[in-house]
């Protein structure tokens, strides 16, 4: 059995890759109908997993004018909203910005800020894993170390891929995978940490007893 409180991404390459999402459970919007199922799938959820790609800068100071795609994940699907192509992203604000549907998803104060400038999106209620979940004040927690922690399988993240171009009018499979796994894999490592974090106060409480 993997031990999980020894477990970090060095020891991750030995591990069984994580599968991630599967194609038929991630949907690229695009029309207004598809806008519409996301938000009737995403406005009901507790809580959502998030993530944003930029197209790459290759300048010192060069901004890349993103974000350029939106991710957005429940337990059992995933959404992708490519910005430049949608011209209502109405819907995907008042998610975004409901306080009552929390987003959770690994070193998002980038993300913020380039929703916030690019979008005036004012992005509420969001918890981001790097630092809640980092086990030193120095050391956030990334995800690959956290599904190698919690799940005993390794992420492949694909530098070739992250760094692709985001803003391409049509989105490669590996870039819609990639995409998706990245929303998805937070919500799910939340779920995770949480229930464990549970069952931990639960035997603390027993033992005061």
């Amino acid at each position: 059995m993997t031990d999980i409180n020894n477990m970090t991404a060095e020891t991750a390459p030995e591990l069984p890759p994580y599968p991630g999402i599967q194609p038929q459970d991630v949907l690229l919007v695009r029309t207004t109908d598809d806008m519409q199922r996301a938000y009737t799938a995403l406005s009901v959820a507790d809580v959502l997993g998030f993530d944003t790609e930029s197209k790459p800068t290759f300048l010192k100071g060069q901004d890349s004018g993103g974000p350029h795609l939106i991710q957005l994940a429940t337990d059992t699907a995933a959404f992708l909203f490519p910005v430049l192509r949608l011209a209502d992203l109405a819907p995907v604000k008042a998610i975004l910005e409901s306080a009552d549907i929390q987003k959770v998803g690994f070193g998002l104060s980038e993300d913020i800020r380039r929703l916030h400038t690019s979008l005036g999106m004012q992005i509420a209620n969001v918890l981001d894993l790097s630092r809640a979940m980092r086990e030193t004040k120095r050391n956030d927690m990334g995800a690959k170390t956290a599904v190698a922690k919690y799940f005993g399988m390794k992420l492949q993240k694909s530098k070739k891929t992250s760094t692709s171009n985001w803003a391409a009018a049509e989105l490669s499979e590996r870039q819609i995978k990639y995409a998706a796994d990245d929303a998805q894999v937070a919500l799910l490592v939340y779920r995770t940490w949480l229930k464990l974090q549970k069952q931990a106060t639960s035997r603390d409480s027993v033992t005061a007893a």
